[in-house]
This record gives structure tokens, sequence and C-alpha cells, in this order.
């Protein structure tokens, strides 16, 4: 350490800001934490380990960096915060040392139609003024380039004071926008299958209109039958030519319904409107299915997809328009703004240059800036947020990341491991929750948090360096440098899966035959095409089963029995044991405590300030009516078991009394994906990613198919849990299943039977079947990146 002197040459005393080299926490309780302390050192890199469900994410996230975000939320005034939401402090005796938290998490980009990687990036903001300045021909104003922006036109008269006197005077206005009038800016056109809408054999009445949320006496049925257009008890297929189009296509027109005036239209542009106009992604699984079977999506005719007006698109700069820039891999996107030498925009040229660097030196560089940001998986997200923190001049704040090599194949494991140390070397704290040991090896000081998961979980098990976490005995230290081997033998294919001519997004009409009866992994770089080839070609053929990476979505309502589907076989056992219907037993209908409405707790809004949530007094937190927890099965009542942890309602409901098949079917798959720790009844809003995966994996193991499709299963999984779920997908095999894993752990490569590799490259460079066969053969070969870090990682 390095010693101040002063002016005549002697030490002087250190500095009393310089003691505060230390975040502080200590007698931390956030849900599963069990009184932790630790100190965590600033402007290094700090690594926290543990299992899934272990307590990593509720120290981080939950603790140290909500604590810092609600500290400088009070910053401002009450008025701003009033707009802000209302953040708890975290249950902590003490916290201190914090600096500025920037959290770069794993959470989805919105869905939303209108949000692409350009915009939610700002580098859309910068094409658009950069055509603006130098496209030719001149168009306008940057709105003039957005496809969110209408152009608009008006005329009309206003009043100008002058001397005392008032003189009317015509004006006109106009604004230049950039949005396709078709598309209105989405880029894709949609046509309404009407059958799909309306079963024509039936009248109004009798439950005509087939679209999700028009029940028969229902509001939205109630506004077409109270009209008078048509009569309600008439099969739509006796309709006339203007009671049809008055029922699917009539124009908005007001009608008085029960002496209130509203405003009717026909059943198509309502259902447009309604449904067609939100991204498919982000709609619950029954409204996709409809809109899916209803709505027939095709790309604009008038704008081709592009989002553009004509005018936006005549506008170019050395032959090439705006929407040909935003279509362009960012790669070469980059290059071609390299190229632009016109110094009256050089500050724009070198922000909107360092901006798509960024992108290439994250690995990110395949991607285009018009695709939707919807469509980026969890660990394309997160780096598409970090990018706009790589050059930032901020330093001395905290960095927070959540498992950043999600997503990542070992090749781009190491570039994400250089920005990590970037950005500490700046001096910044970083804090990463990782599981992959090749991130962990760079550490400046590990945390590992344990012994095991939920309430056997949330203790500090080990704190120091890396090396001193090799030599300790918990979890992660024992399973640090495990590494899977090549099997010896591996299983014969019993047929074959036949893809041909496949050329979705980057794929270069592959033609690969995918081996059934065995375990397969298709790997290669990220962006090489992987999901492409197996999303594009086998997902939605018959018998196969898909566990993609979408999130879990949940409300404190929900909970593991109520996502299974496990709540309804145990309320059905409850109601037949005790001769009352089965609605009792839920927490959200009938049996609801009437206090707290059945969420056990009660919650007191403050505005600004932090609301308060006290445990309900009439149900003890139970979220059930007395009178309900008078009915029992096998000796316990309703809350009782959902407070049972996986494994032991596994063992209650496989025998005795209580014996139910269909709830300990689901339960023995819960058990089997490593969650036999888990209790019923807690709330989703608490699980961690990996939980969450394993959790959604457990609920498609029920599902009826020859084949199964998982992407990515290792995300949010431990060392440790990562040899169980082998053994899961092994077991899956040997009972006649087809298993097909996109993923990059080499551990999961060393264990398949067959593997298919895509690359060589990501974007354009990829696209191709660079190998097909054994590990075994992939590692002797060594042609592939992928070959080659296999290799490495068992030690070839």
């Amino acid at each position: 350490m390095s010693i101040t002197r002063g002016t005549d040459g002697r030490p002087s005393e250190a500095h009393a800001a310089d003691g505060h080299d230390l975040i502080r926490v200590h007698g931390a309780h956030v849900n599963n934490l069990k009184d932790v302390s630790v100190e965590i050192p600033k402007r290094r890199l700090t690594v926290f380990t543990g299992v899934s469900g272990s307590g990593k994410s509720s120290l981080v996230f939950d603790t140290i960096a909500a604590e810092s975000q609600r500290m400088i939320n009070e910053t401002y005034s009450a008025f701003v915060q009033g707009f802000m939401p209302t953040m708890a402090r975290p249950e902590a005796d003490l916290l201190e040392g914090l600096t500025t938290a920037i959290i770069v998490d794993q959470e989805r980009l919105g869905a939303n139609p209108r949000s692409t990687v350009g915009t939610v990036t700002d580098a859309n903001a910068m094409l658009r003024l950069l055509f603006s300045r130098l496209g030719q021909p001149h168009i306008g104003p940057p709105n003039a380039f957005s496809f969110n922006v209408p152009s608009v036109k008006a005329a009309g008269a206003i009043t100008v004071e002058r001397g005392g006197a008032a003189k009317a005077e015509k004006v006109t206005f106009s604004r230049a926008g950039g949005m396709c009038p078709r598309c209105e800016g989405r880029g894709m056109v949609s046509d309404i299958d009407v059958r799909q809408l309306v079963d024509d054999s039936k009248s109004l009445n009798e439950g005509a209109i087939t679209v999700p949320g028009y029940k028969a006496g229902g509001w939205s049925v109630k506004m077409f039958v109270m009209t008078g257009f048509f009569d309600p008890d008439k099969p739509v297929r006796d309709y006339t030519d203007q009671e049809r189009h008055d029922l699917l296509f009539r124009e908005p027109v007001k009608v008085k319904i029960d002496n209130t005036n509203i405003t009717y239209e026909g059943l198509v542009p309502r259902v447009q409107k309604s449904f067609l106009s939100k991204d498919k992604d982000a709609m619950q699984p029954h409204i996709r299915a409809f809109v899916e079977r209803a709505a027939v999506f095709t790309a604009c005719p008038d704008c081709g997809g592009t989002r553009l007006a004509e005018a936006a698109r005549s506008s170019k700069i050395k032959g090439i328009n705006i929407a040909d820039a935003c279509a362009m891999q960012i790669s070469d996107l980059s290059g071609w703004v390299r190229g632009l030498d016109e110094p009256s925009v050089g500050p724009l040229l070198t922000t909107l240059q360092a901006t798509l660097d960024s992108f290439v030196e994250i690995g990110l560089g395949y991607l285009s800036l018009d695709r939707p940001s919807g469509t980026l998986s969890g660990g394309e997200a997160q780096r598409t947020k970090l990018i706009r923190h790589l050059g930032s001049a901020l330093t001395d704040v905290t960095y927070v990341f959540d498992e950043p090599t999600i997503g990542l194949h070992p090749h781009d494991i190491q570039r994400m491991n250089e920005l990590l140390q970037r950005l500490r070397d700046k001096g910044n704290t970083v804090l990463v929750v990782e599981h992959k040991p090749e991130t962990i090896a760079i550490a400046d000081h590990v945390v590992d948090l344990g012994p095991g998961a939920g309430t056997a979980g949330g203790t500090v098990c080990f704190e120091g360096t890396v090396d001193a976490l090799r030599g300790s005995d918990t979890l992660t230290g024992r399973h640090f440098d495990d590494r899977a081997t090549l099997k010896d033998t591996v299983r014969k294919p019993s047929g074959t899966l036949e893809i041909r001519g496949a050329n979705a997004h980057n794929l270069q009409d592959v033609d690969v035959d995918v081996p059934l009866g065995v375990l397969c992994v298709v790997t290669g770089v990220a962006g090489s095409g992987k999901s492409s080839l197996i999303n594009g070609s086998v997902t939605g053929r018959d018998g196969v089963v898909t566990v993609d990476q979408a999130p879990i979505r949940g409300s404190r309502r929900s909970n593991p029995a109520t996502y299974t589907g496990l709540l309804d076989p145990i309320r059905k056992a409850f109601a037949k044991a005790n001769g009352v219907q089965a609605s009792l037993f839920s927490a959200n209908s009938e049996g609801a405590c009437p206090a707290c409405n059945g969420a056990g707790v009660i919650y007191t809004e403050l505005g600004f300030m932090d609301g308060v949530t006290t445990t309900c007094e009439d149900c003890e937190g139970k979220r059930f009516e007395a009178s309900v927890l008078d009915y029992h099965l096998g000796g316990r009542d309703i809350s009782e078991v959902l407070a049972m942890s996986v494994a032991e309602a596994e063992e209650f409901f496989g025998a005795g009394d209580a014996r139910t098949p269909a709830a300990h079917k689901i339960l023995a798959q819960m058990d089997g994906v490593g969650l036999g720790y888990l209790k019923l009844g807690q709330p989703l809003t608490t699980l961690s990613g990996g939980e969450r995966q394993r959790l959604k994996l457990a609920t498609h193991m029920g599902e009826k198919g020859g084949v199964y499709i998982l992407d990515e299963p290792t995300t949010g999984l431990h060392l440790a849990d990562v040899e169980q779920l082998l053994g899961m997908l092994d077991r899956l095999v040997d009972s006649g299943k087809s298993v097909i894993v996109i993923e990059h752990h080499q551990a999961v490569m060393a264990h398949a039977d067959w593997i298919i590799d895509l690359g060589p490259g990501a974007g354009h460079d990829g696209g191709k079947i660079v190998f097909e066969g054994a590990p075994a053969d992939l590692v002797a070969a060594c042609s592939t990146l992928t070959g080659e870090h296999l290799a490495d990682y068992i030690g070839r």
C-alpha cells in the first residue's frame, strides 16, 4: 500500500475517507437468509456462488442493490417519489459503505412490437439523426426516419390579436414521420380468419362468438346482443348480408345500451385492436394459441417489413437507406459507419461507432438493429443492457450482474471475463452471481452461500480467495474442479428426424438428420443458428415437447402447487374425503380468509414512503378461512399440506389415507429435477432463476411426447446440480424418449450420445453444420471451436 508523504517528506496520516473500502452487511434476513453478515471489498471483483436457491440473489440483489437504489430514490423530493416505485428497506441490522448500484439482470427486454435492438440501445436515434443530416434527398428532421412517428397534416383558422384588433388567419401544419401507414410501424400486417371468431351454427345467446373472454351472457357479448342490429337467437349462418356486416365489420357507431351511450364496432376490428396490436410473445398461452389460429401474420407489402414509409426509404447515404442500415449485421454496419468521413457530424459518428463496436466487443455483432427486442434470449438481453455501461465515465459505482455467462459458448466466456475485469479496473465494485468455474476463477473475492437450498441454505459457508475455495470443504469447493468425462459407449439411434433446407434467420439451407432415441446436444457459438435450427424445424411437430427459456410469470399468490397443477388433485382429494366443494381448498376462491382475501398478509400503502406488510391476524398467515382448516386429509389440513416440502408431500401422498396417485406423480417429477426442498405454498416471486427453470422443466416432464427439446437446461444450475440434471436426461432417454438439448455447458456435451455443432462463427458467418457425430470424434478432430474447448475441458 502506498504511503502519503507531506511536504517535509515525512509520512502523513491516512485520510479518514480512505477507510471506507468495504461494503458491510450485518444481520440480513431477506427471504431465506439466516442472519447473514459479510464484508465485501470495494473496487474488486466479488463472485457469489452456491446452489440454486441458496440465497445468492437475496443477498446481492434483494439486500445490497435494493438498499442502494432505495437510498438514491430518497434523495428525490416527495413529489418525484410519488411517481416512482416504492421500495421497502431490506431486513438487515446494518448496511453501510454502499455505493450507487447499476443492476444488469437477466430480465427479458420488453416484448413491445415497436421495440427493437436499435431503439433500446439508442443506436436508432443516432442513425435517424445521421440520415436527417447526410441523407439525400433531404426529407426532414430525425422524426422523418422514425417508424414510431406518423406523418400528420392539418389546416385551420387561428385568431391573431394585433394592435387591439383580432384577425382570423388560415394556417397549415405538417409533421413528417417515418411510420409506414399500412402497418403503422409494426412491419407486419394480419388477416383475420373469421371462422375462428364465430361458430355460425350457433346464435349469439348460444355462444356463437368463440373469442377468448367473449362468453354468452357476459358484458362483451351483451354489447352485441343489445344493439338491436340482429336477432340474438338466430344462428349466425342465417344472417342477412347486412346483419353479417354489422356483426363482423361495422365501423364505430354510438349506440345506447341500458341508458348508457357506448361506441359499438364490429367483431373483427375489435379483435384487431385488442389482440393483434400486442406482441405474441407477451400474451398468455391460451390467448397466443387463439391469435395463432385466427390471424395470419405476413410482412407488410407496402414497406417490405421495414416499418418505414416510402419517403424514409428514399433518402440514402452512399446508396444505403436507414432500413438497409438497420437490417445489416451490426458488425457489418460498424464497418460501414467507419467508412463515413463527414467532419460536419464527426461527434455523432464517433458516438455511433463506439456503440456499434460495443456490440461486437460483447459478442453481439451478429444481431441487427431491427431485431425485435422480445426475441432476444435472457443472456442476449443482459449483454444488450451492458452496452450502455461499457464506455461510461462513471467510476466508484457498484455493478451487479446476474449470471452474465448465460447463453455464452466457452469461446465467448473469456471475452465476458475481460469486460468484467475492465469495469473493475476503472475503479468500480463488481458483484457477480455466477455458477461457471471459468468466471469464478477470475474473482478477487468469493462468497459461497449454502450449504443447501431453500430452508437448508441462507448461510455464508466460505469467504476468501479462489485458491482457498478450492481447498475448502464446501459444496462449491468440492465440485469446483469437477470435469465430466466422455462416455465409454454411446447409445445407438432408433431412427432419425430429417431436417431439409432449413433457412430460418442465418441458416444456410441446412440438411441434417437428428438421431432419435438418444441424447443429442446441439451446440455452437452464440448466434450460430442453434435455436433457429431446432425451434424453426423441429418445434411444433407432432409428439414434440419444448421447454424453452421463457420466464415463469406469477404473482405472490402463485406457488409451485398452482403452477404445476398439483393443487387440483390435492383439492379434489380434500373435497372427496370431507364431502364438500373443492373450491373451499383454494386461497384464491371460496376458502380464502375474508380479512386478507387469501393473501396471508395485509399490505398498507403509505404513499411515497415504504409500504407496510403485516401478517393477517385472522388467519395467522395461513390464507384460509378458519372453518376450512377443520377439514383434514390424512390428519393434515390444507395449510399444513401447503407448508410441506416436495419430498415430504411425495411421501404423504404416496401411501396411507392421503394416497393420491395424480398428486404423487407431479411431486415425483419435481423431486426428480432436484426441487425436493421446495415448499408447495412458497410464492413464485421468491424462487431463484434456476429454481424457476427446473420447476418449468418438471411441469413439462408430465406431458405426453416422444421428443423433448430443452433449451439450455443448465441455466442457473450449480456445478453439483448439473450432475443431477444429467441423470434426469439419462432417465428420460432410457424410458424411450428422444432428448434434444441446445446447450453450451461442456459437461452436457461430454455426456451426449451425439453432437451437432453449428458455426463456424455467428450471424452470417454461421448457419452451417461444422460437425455431427459422437463427442469422442469431436474431441479427436479438434476442428471446431467447440471441439477445442471440449478437449481442454476434459483434459485432452
